[in-house]
């Protein structure tokens, strides 16, 4: 950790560039993240008791757990990423939104009725627009280009995190307690998060660290004249459509895999939520933080490892998502005593390798886009994402299931999840071997 602070640390008079003051922030934002990853998938490993609660289909479930916060979350990202890159206090953005989707996931503890959890989602999701991207952006600034790749991994352990805490301590929860209490229980904590945030960070002004000639006048587009800009830089699309790829297959996997546990593997809740948070939730972890201090090594020779890591990490994880989902589950291993399903070590190696994608794409839109283009370019690539991934990923594998039910009855989850697995990390791959070259080119405009 000490040799992690060292390549982390900054230099500079201004107070917010203090390396306490900017490691607190890092540290900060990336809790806020983890609860933000948890109060939007928590949903994941209650899926099972919803459904039957309510009465509800594997469609309805896809629905609820995806496009009900997808749409609304791509959608207010892009205005909300706008007004951080137009002057807003960063801090006070992401404080604001951390403590409205807190309240709304408590809320989603609470309903009484279908279409108030669907109403609830949607909240969480009006909250969650305005964190990602501006941190993205805050953690960019506080830290110089060289160091960009570690620092944005950091805040990207969120995710992974994330679903350790979700699948371990909801499936616990959900067990124990019902699902209701999992929602509070996980919503309380961010109330707690942004007021810290408020108080001790500070917004370290834009482009601290990274100055351009052309700064203000593009910053004084309009604001779908600036989406247009953005959106013709080299490589940037194709990057994003590469990220949507991947994040479809992503939320689809992590959204359903507890259910595909408990259905197919005949467990628990809190067996589910333990066995796949621990395999899942740790290599994941570890895997980002890798990537990120990896890449920052090989971007100093050649600037398409940028692009070129995450091809290479989605590329290697297909087979193990697929021998996670294949493999037979009578298979097994003694853990501590424990039979565990052979599966669960793939699924571990899935994580590792597809965590590099997140991690790498964010901070190659951070080095493509200029200082005050930042949040704005990282809400775009949210939109990607999360409208495509968060969105159809579970929707598709809901409909997808309920389809293939007649065909393969109990196993129908099952092959839904293996077919979106095959067929759209493989686009992703496709779209970063594409980005590759434009990104080049973008990296040596820049330079001039």
């Amino acid at each position: 950790m000490q040799n992690m602070a060292t390549e982390l640390a900054s230099t500079g008079d201004n107070p917010a560039h203090r390396p306490w003051r900017t490691h607190i922030t890092l540290l900060l934002l990336a809790l806020i993240y983890v609860f933000s990853f948890i109060d939007r998938n928590v949903i994941a490993i209650v899926l099972e008791p919803i459904k039957q609660e309510f009465g509800a289909s594997d469609t309805m479930m896809g629905l609820i757990s995806g496009l009900a916060f997808a749409i609304l979350y791509g959608g207010l990202s892009l205005p909300l990423g706008r007004m951080a890159d137009q002057g807003a206090d960063r801090r006070n953005m992401i404080s604001i939104c951390c403590a409205l989707w807190s309240l709304a996931t408590m809320a989603c503890g609470m309903v009484s009725q279908f279409w108030l959890l669907f109403l609830a989602r949607m909240s969480v999701a009006v909250g969650e627009a305005g964190g990602m991207a501006p941190s993205v952006s805050m953690v960019s600034d506080l830290y110089p280009k060289e160091r960009r790749s570690l620092a944005i991994s950091v805040l990207m352990m969120g995710p992974h995190i994330g679903v350790l805490a979700a699948m371990v301590l909801g499936g616990w929860i959900a067990q124990e307690y019902g699902w209701r209490y999992v929602f509070i229980v996980f919503g309380a904590p961010g109330i707690l998060l942004a007021l810290l945030l408020r108080l001790i960070a500070r917004d370290p002004g834009h482009g601290e660290q990274q100055a351009t000639s052309t700064e203000d006048s593009t910053t004084k587009n309009s604001f779908i004249k600036q989406l247009f800009i953005i959106s013709r830089i080299p490589g940037f699309l194709p990057i994003s459509m590469a990220a949507a790829a991947a994040g479809m297959a992503g939320y689809a996997y992590g959204i359903w895999a507890p259910s595909f546990m408990v259905r197919t593997w005949d467990m628990s809740f809190a067996q589910a939520g333990l066995i796949f948070g621990l395999s899942s939730g740790i290599l994941a972890a570890v895997g980002g933080l890798f990537s990120g201090l990896y890449c920052d090594r090989l971007t100093r020779t050649d600037s398409r490892w940028q692009v070129r890591l995450p091809l290479i990490g989605v590329l290697i994880s297909i087979p193990f998502g697929l021998a996670f989902l294949l493999w037979p589950p009578e298979n097994t291993i003694s853990v501590a005593g424990y039979l565990l399903p052979q599966a669960v070590i793939f699924a571990a190696l899935f994580s590792f390798f597809n965590s590099w994608w997140p991690t790498l794409t964010y901070a190659a839109i951070s080095h493509i886009t200029t200082p005050k283009q930042r949040a704005t370019g990282a809400a775009i690539l949210n939109l990607f994402i999360t409208l495509f991934g968060a969105g159809l990923g579970p929707l598709t594998v809901g409909i997808l299931s309920d389809q293939l039910a007649t065909t393969y009855g109990d196993d129908s989850l099952k092959y839904a999840l293996t077919y979106t697995t095959v067929v759209l990390l493989s686009l992703s791959v496709l779209f970063y071997k594409a980005a590759m070259p434009l990104y080049q080119k973008r990296m040596m405009e820049l330079e001039e």
